[in-house]
């Protein structure tokens, strides 16, 4: 099957024989051979550089931006003076409340050096220290603010008076025991 003739036929009519041969496809082989030798990695290889490629293009894109406009530099402004002016008002406030915490701290420390005074000059006179302070705890709860909190003493205890969790009896305590380790002597 190598040799075979094949006439062709011109536009003169003239028959002109030409052998077809099986011709060497060595250009084409060069490619299919790597083609099937590396073909999958050529394949990876071809979509990687086009999907980094399509990275780069978002990257410069954005990248990219349009230059600010007026607007967004007058809205930029506001937003700043907006946040100043709160910032402002917030440490007015701070200001405000440290000065009304110094006032206090000064009343009390006048009133502790009062009480103070008060002690000594009732020690001088000879009275004892426990009728200055009860004078000092009266004048103090009469100085105090109404809102002060008091402790409540409607409260009833959370265990009876004559419980004691040492005795083993009574008031909650389990009466089960765990019995005897070992075998058992019965039989």
């Amino acid at each position: 099957m190598d040799d075979v003739e094949i006439l062709d036929v011109d536009d003169e009519n003239s028959p002109r024989r030409s052998l077809l041969k099986n011709q060497d496809l060595s250009p084409l082989g060069l490619t299919g051979e790597l083609l099937s030798q590396y073909g999958w990695h050529l394949l990876v290889a071809t979509v990687m550089v086009y999907l980094l490629i399509q990275h780069l293009r978002k990257r410069r894109s954005s990248h990219s931006t349009p230059p600010p406009t007026l607007q967004d530099a007058t809205l930029v402004a506001r937003r700043q003076e907006a946040m100043e002016a709160a910032r402002r008002k917030m440490q007015e406030e701070l200001d405000a409340k440290a000065a009304m915490f110094r006032e206090k701290q000064k009343q009390q420390e006048e009133e502790k050096r009062r009480q103070k005074i008060e002690i000594w000059e009732s020690m001088q006179q000879g009275k004892s220290c426990k009728e200055s302070a009860n004078l000092s705890q009266t004048s103090e709860e009469a100085s105090s603010s109404p809102s002060a909190l008091k402790p409540k003493t409607d409260k009833k205890p959370l265990r009876s008076a004559d419980y004691n969790p040492l005795n083993g009896q009574g008031g909650g305590s389990c009466s089960w025991r765990p019995g005897r380790r070992g075998p058992s002597s019965g039989g």
